[in-house]
């Protein structure tokens, strides 16, 4: 037996000198998955508001439809305001378009562009799962909440490195720091009102979002239905993107 525990601990020394993941890495992975387990289903359809409120409190709101499949397919639709009816959106891992109806076929985005203006970008309203995107370079624990430091796994990502604040409770954001490689913060998220959606889906209805590259200006993205349900891949191609309309 002794023999035994000597030889699992030279295994786990090799280890930690050797390259494979910390521990630490390995429970930030996990956590990292169980919170875009916790945020939405593997696929589904939600309504959300988009809100933009201007320094003099001037507001601009959006309705927007969204349908996910998978961890890096997704369509949007504007229901309004009247302007905007019937442009749609389409999200393919790191690519994006835009369809506006009247000039009859998609135009490429950035993720750093924004469909409607304001604080949100593309890479805001079309998000993947996070656990696509980044990997955890460690994890801090407090009584209450653990703080997740993520980095991105390629360039094409919006934001380099994230700060991730999340409830032990619920293992769900509470409020998420966007920066650059440098550390600079772009914008911080933060996840308010926690709603019952249903279906065992609870998170929050609310993300607020502020940036001191536009002081004064607030966005705010409202959730109104999530609800599982599945899609064929067709619906997630170019040739679709017009006809995204039918799926509600």
């Amino acid at each position: 037996m002794k023999r035994l525990l000597i030889f699992l601990i030279s295994l786990l020394l090799v280890a930690g000198a050797g390259g494979a993941a910390p521990l630490y890495a390995i429970d930030g992975a996990q956590l990292l998955a169980q919170i875009d387990k916790n945020l939405s289903p593997d696929s589904y359809e939600s309504y959300r508001k988009i809100i933009n409120i201007e320094p003099d409190g001037k507001k601009k709101e959006y309705v927007y439809f969204t349908a996910k499949k998978g961890r890096d397919k997704m369509v949007g639709l504007f229901l309004s305001p009247a302007s905007e009816k019937g442009r749609s959106t389409l999200r393919l891992g790191d690519n994006m378009w835009l369809y506006v109806p009247n000039v009859g076929k998609p135009i490429r985005i950035t993720s750093l562009q924004s469909v409607v203006g304001g604080v949100f970008n593309n890479a805001d309203i079309l998000a993947l799962d996070y656990s696509v995107e980044y990997n955890v370079e460690k994890l801090d624990s407090s009584p209450n909440e653990t703080l997740l430091y993520l980095k991105a796994k390629t360039k094409t990502v919006a934001y380099d490195r994230l700060k991730m604040w999340v409830d032990k409770n619920n293992n769900l954001p509470v409020k998420i720091e966007c920066q650059t490689e440098a550390g600079m913060l772009i914008k911080t998220l933060y996840f308010k009102d926690i709603k019952d959606f249903g279906a065992g889906l609870v998170r929050p209805a609310v993300i607020e979002t502020n940036s001191p590259l536009y002081k004064g200006y607030k966005s705010v993205m409202i959730f109104a239905k999530i609800k599982k349900k599945d899609f064929k891949d067709e619906i997630f191609t170019l040739t679709f993107m017009p006809k995204i309309d039918s799926l509600r």
